[in-house]
């Protein structure tokens, strides 16, 4: 969201701070100026004073934060006469991050001592940050996260032949709130399909993970990172994410510009971004996934229908123009009422 953010926001002076000197992004991280932190929680009011120092050298008018610890930071460091604009990329009561007291105590107190205009990527999001952390709003947005359709126009090509497995496709970090778990064990179920499961992603329950399909023999294949998703896409006939809670999933809407159907967990954000051009399971009983996603394998005009509706949806809402259209309102809005 921010790569692409960047490489469109060319009216403003971008200047990006980080706490952590590695990421994905390489030459596709376009700034007027890259400046690295120190990670260390140790640092931590070290990095405030760099920080308020970099406000200073650059004359800066507009402070956007995302994720927590930076935003913990910008709210000691950045003067109040700097409108300070945070982004609030989960839902927050259902965060792992989150579970932990002195993370809700630290930014409960952070946010009284520093209000700054709030922007969920959720309409539940939004809601749940203030009403999770009991605090009073003093200024929120809600602002989608975006997919560049212009990247998933590849012509998807479902199974046509019933010797070729039917593929499944699951994007994301190897984490716990991913619950692939869940896929694993549904898969046990499944030995008799000609289903087949690719996981994308990395993670620290790579290995697990593995152990677990080596040991079950299902027909599941951790792929590792990818790199050419757009490519990569169109080449599934199905999408499948378990994910016990989300924030606004990229992966979602890609597999939507790409035109590929969606079989999600029912969760409040999946609700909201899908409505009903998706059909979810239930978490709690595997049996349902397994009877949902045999009705779909069976069933290729609804899966034809699914996708239309979704590309349909990601174009009446969740495209680049829009997210920017609606970002630049807030940065002048703000700027005008500090």
């Amino acid at each position: 969201m921010l790569v692409q953010v960047l490489k469109n926001l060319k009216e403003y002076n971008n200047i990006v701070v980080t706490l952590h000197p590695l990421h994905h992004f390489k030459e596709e991280l376009e700034c007027d100026k890259y400046i690295c932190l120190d990670p260390s929680p140790l640092k931590l009011p070290l990095n405030a004073m760099r920080l308020r120092r970099i406000i200073k050298e650059y004359n800066v008018d507009i402070v956007h934060t995302h994720l927590f610890w930076p935003t913990f930071i910008a709210r000691i460091a950045v003067p109040k006469k700097i409108p300070l604009i945070t982004t609030i990329h989960a839902f927050i009561a259902t965060s792992v991050e989150y579970k932990k007291w002195f993370i809700r105590y630290i930014d409960k107190v952070s946010y009284r001592f520093r209000k700054s205009v709030i922007i969920g990527v959720a309409k539940g999001a939004t809601e749940e940050y203030f009403s999770f952390l009991k605090i009073s709003p003093y200024k929120a947005y809600t602002l989608y996260t975006f997919v560049d359709l212009d990247k998933f126009n590849k012509t998807h090509i479902p199974v046509e032949n019933n010797k070729v497995p039917f593929r499944l496709i699951c994007i994301g970090a190897l984490r716990v709130q991913k619950n692939h778990q869940f896929l694993v064990e549904a898969f046990q179920l499944l030995k008799e399909d000609n289903i087949e499961l690719h996981i994308f992603g990395r993670g620290p329950l790579q290995q697990s993970l593995q152990n677990k399909i080596d040991a079950t023999g299902v027909k599941v294949v951790l792929k590792g990172q990818m790199e050419n998703l757009p490519d990569i896409l169109p080449q599934y006939d199905l999408c499948v994410m378990s994910s016990s809670f989300e924030g606004f999933s990229l992966g979602v809407l890609e597999t939507m510009a790409a035109k590929v159907p969606l079989l999600l967990s029912d969760i409040v954000s999946f609700r909201e971004q899908c409505e009903q051009t998706a059909v979810y399971f239930d978490l709690n009983d595997v049996n349902d996934f397994v009877a949902k996603l045999r009705l779909l394998v069976a069933n290729k005009d609804q899966r034809l229908q699914m996708s239309e509706a979704a590309y349909k949806r990601v174009t009446q809402h969740f495209t680049l123009q829009l997210h920017l259209n609606s970002l630049r309102h807030i940065y002048i809005e703000t700027l005008n009422t500090n």
